[in-house]
């Protein structure tokens, strides 16, 4: 587990709690996840945060590159109305 060198506020993933961290705590997966800033951590990095088989989906509503949003569909042209053209016979 990595070690906290400051205080850092951060919202549980699953109870949207706020929580207040100390230096020297060893956060739980889920809330490390949580916390990106490097200057946090004792050795500077960011802690691996991909979530594991127990851990749920991605916080923050995050759906991944494979569920992109189809691209709306292409506007089209009105079709044109022709003139009958009226003989007089």
């Amino acid at each position: 587990m990595a070690r906290l060198t400051a205080a850092v506020h951060v919202q549980h993933p699953t109870t949207m709690e706020w929580i207040v961290l100390a230096p020297g705590d060893e956060p739980e997966p889920a809330l490390a996840a949580e916390i990106t800033n490097p200057h946090a951590w004792e050795d500077g990095e960011v802690p691996d945060s991909s979530p594991g088989p127990e851990q749920g989906p991605p916080p923050f509503g995050f759906t991944g590159p494979d569920t992109a949003p189809e691209p709306e569909p292409e506007p089209t042209s009105p079709k044109r109305r022709t003139k009958t053209t009226r003989t007089n016979v």
